[in-house]
């Protein structure tokens, strides 16, 4: 199992959303064909086809769990799939 199956994994289980790397998430959204534009240290993540623009900021090098929860909604929202 890959790095981004993992992290993927990891997201969608729930267990440790404050426990998640935000370089992971970020590229996790990148592998699933999210753009990215950065201002500042806010990620922002838009796709086509799903309505949700996600703006992400890192707490240090973690990524912040309300942020790790809307990126799981979406993913089971839209079916996103590796």
């Amino acid at each position: 199992m890959g790095k981004h199956e993992k992290t993927l994994q990891q997201v969608l289980l729930g267990r440790s959303d404050a426990n998640i790397a935000f370089a992971d998430l970020r590229n996790l959204l990148l592998v699933l064909g999210f753009d990215e534009r950065v201002r500042g240290d806010h990620h922002i993540f838009t796709r086509s086809g799903v309505e949700e623009i996600m703006n992400l900021q890192p707490i240090g090098a973690k990524a912040k769990p309300y942020q790790v929860r809307q990126v799981r909604n979406v993913v089971l929202r839209y079916k996103l799939e590796l």
